[in-house]
């Protein structure tokens, strides 16, 4: 009982780590179902073009020493996040626009599409830049200082830090402006906002926009975490960023973060206790993708609006 409540800070923190990065994946999801109530499933592939223009940024700096550890960051977040921003941008343009008033199902099957090809295009055109298609960092700002028994490291602190900037200044956006205004009258009812002068076009471009920005940002942050990036990295966090969206109340921005934070603990408090509980026949890292897909189905199953969504009734 002591070992483990000596690993319980360190536990903790790396599961917020986690969960911040799947919070910051998950408001791209939920700002397009919010908008539209459509599952953006290429937005994974956003994600990991994202991780791919950070990896390079932070690869071209590497050699330079005596640079301060924010300058590859702040240049890694900005590209990451006007390069797929633009993506996302595009994809809505080509992929789903045509295709909105087309059965739901249409534009999803479309959305699978687009993956397909983001994941094909990103490691043809990277292959043909390096010879390869996995791209390692090495460890970057590895270094930290041990506090109550854990080691917070400097990237940590960053993507920490990164994640909560990212995260209010959205709900300000949302909130507060103009725009973000529009959005939520485009969100109730996209005919009325429409006779109300709104341009419906224009205000799911942007949506889109800054839900692939978010998503390169968090592709960035996740380079600095894990070092190593390839093409298919998309797949399993777009699936979990999901999860954490739904279990926070899809559309809603609070609850995808309230939702990525708790899953990244509950992955994290799984891997570390699941196989002392079990006497060792389940080792928890091995089970923390059946942690996540679990949560999601009792979630649909017993409180399908999830936490902080609302139910809303049929009308009549």
């Amino acid at each position: 009982m002591s070992e483990s409540l000596q690993i319980l800070p360190q536990v903790l923190i790396d599961g917020l780590v986690v969960g911040a990065l799947y919070a910051v994946v998950a408001l791209g999801y939920t700002m397009v179902y919010g908008v539209l109530e459509f599952i953006n499933f290429a937005h994974s592939e956003i994600f990991m073009f994202g991780a791919f223009i950070g990896a390079e940024v932070f690869l071209l700096f590497k050699p330079m020493t005596g640079l301060p550890h924010f300058v590859p960051l702040v240049i890694g977040l900005i590209l990451a996040m006007v390069m797929a921003g633009a993506l996302g941008w595009a994809v809505e343009r080509v992929a789903y626009r045509p295709l909105r008033g087309a059965p739901r199902l249409v534009p999803l099957i479309s959305a699978i599409g687009v993956s397909f090809f983001l994941q094909d295009i990103v490691r043809m055109a990277w292959t043909a830049m390096r010879g390869n298609w996995q791209l390692g960092t090495q460890d970057l700002y590895a270094t930290g200082i041990t506090v109550a028994g854990a080691q917070i490291q400097v990237r940590s602190v960053m993507i920490m830090g990164v994640a909560i900037v990212l995260m209010l200044a959205l709900s300000v956006f949302v909130n507060r402006s103009r725009t973000g205004k529009a959005m939520r009258a485009v969100a109730q009812d996209r005919a009325t906002a429409a006779l109300m002068g709104i341009d419906v076009n224009r205000i799911i471009s942007i949506t889109f926009l800054l839900g692939g920005a978010l998503g390169g940002a968090a592709g960035a942050l996740y380079t600095m975490q894990y070092t190593v990036v390839n093409p298919y990295i998309g797949f399993v966090m777009g699936i979990k960023a999901f999860t954490a969206a739904v279990f926070g109340g899809i559309g809603n921005i609070t609850g995808a973060a309230v939702g990525g934070l708790c899953l990244g603990l509950f992955e994290a408090l799984g891997s570390a206790y699941l196989g002392p509980l079990t006497g060792g026949v389940l080792i928890g890292s091995e089970y923390k993708d059946i942690i996540a897909f679990s949560l999601l189905i009792l979630v649909l199953i017993f409180k399908p609006s999830g936490l902080l969504g609302e139910t809303v009734g049929e009308k009549v």
